[in-house]
């Protein structure tokens, strides 16, 4: 935990995104001005407030950095990180972001959207029918809080939620039910799956995790991908929807952001690509997050939004 008396005198930095509101919140919360970013390691502990840390910030001297994304994996990859600092990260109201996301592409396929907008561009009028998303089964790897969140809509919605974990410890809310990863109740969930959703954070456990096999145990799904780009095995995606295993993709984010334009991500089939917008965070997020991480610490709690930092998450 960061030390009371550390805290009290520390420093607080910020990113050069953190401006304005941002900063002037900060300052309210914690009582002390914004400074930003340093060439050199300061002198004393400090805290540190953005999407990025320098390396010469990477310190023993660093108490906390909280980060104003959600996912920290580049944060982790980017170098050693300082012994003992504190890991939080900003998710606010992404969930609910998310989960809307995923529910308004989930209803375009229901109602052959992607169908009548091709019919409109070549002025064709053809009758398409549509089906009712009650009933059917999406199957949603990663159970936290953004997996929580689109099970939870989609569930209100009358589908049937299956959540995929590495270690199921009962069954999250939204969930009918959740399985384990890498084993016969997931291949025979993803068989049954009418939609596939991915919201897994990137780590060495689930880099490459979407691969031949995965998709080829699905059976005319359709993968929507929210979560990280290098989770999935482009080729193997390829491949899948090539084959008709994977019936479309909806891909949020990309190994290579952004891709450029003669990346074979563009050229897909059956695949819309967005540009990593289903969840961008807003300054209210980072504002709400940080002020109950503050309180926590400041209390001598870890935060909920702590990060473990040798897991990743």
């Amino acid at each position: 935990m960061v030390p009371h008396e550390e805290l009290a005198r520390a420093r607080l930095l910020a990113g050069p995104g953190v401006g304005g509101p941002v900063a002037r919140a900060l300052e309210r919360i914690t009582g002390r001005p914004v400074e930003h970013p340093y060439d050199s390691e300061p002198d004393g502990p400090f805290l540190y407030v953005g999407d990025t840390l320098p390396g010469a910030l990477r310190s023993p001297r660093l108490l906390w950095f909280h980060s104003v994304n959600a996912g920290t994996d580049a944060l982790l990859a980017a170098g050693p990180w300082p012994r003992g600092a504190l890991l939080t990260r900003t998710v606010g109201r992404m969930g609910e972001r998310i989960a809307q996301y995923v529910l308004a592409w989930v209803l375009a396929e229901c109602q052959s959207v992607p169908e009548h907008t091709a019919q409109h561009a070549r002025a064709r009028w053809h009758r398409v029918p549509s089906t009712l998303a009650a009933g059917q089964t999406v199957v949603v790897h990663g159970t936290g809080r953004v997996g929580s969140a689109v099970a939870a809509l989609l569930r209100a919605c009358s589908l049937h939620t299956v959540g995929v974990c590495r270690t199921p410890r009962g069954v999250p809310p939204g969930f009918d039910r959740v399985v384990p990863a890498g084993g016969d109740e997931e291949r025979a969930a993803l068989a049954d799956a009418r939609w596939v959703v991915s919201t897994l954070p990137l780590t060495g456990a689930t880099a490459g995790f979407f691969d031949d096999a995965r998709f080829t145990a699905m059976r005319g799904a359709s993968f929507v991908n929210v979560g990280r780009g290098a989770c999935v095995d482009m080729a193997a995606l390829e491949a899948a929807l090539r084959s008709g295993t994977v019936r479309r993709a909806v891909l949020d984010v990309l190994p290579q952001e952004p891709p450029a334009a003669d990346d074979r991500a563009w050229r897909l089939p059956h695949t819309v690509i967005t540009s990593h917008s289903a969840g961008i965070t807003a300054d209210e997020d980072v504002v709400t997050d940080f002020e109950a991480c503050w309180h926590a610490v400041a209390e001598g709690r870890v935060p909920a939004l702590a990060v473990d930092t040798g897991r990743g998450y």
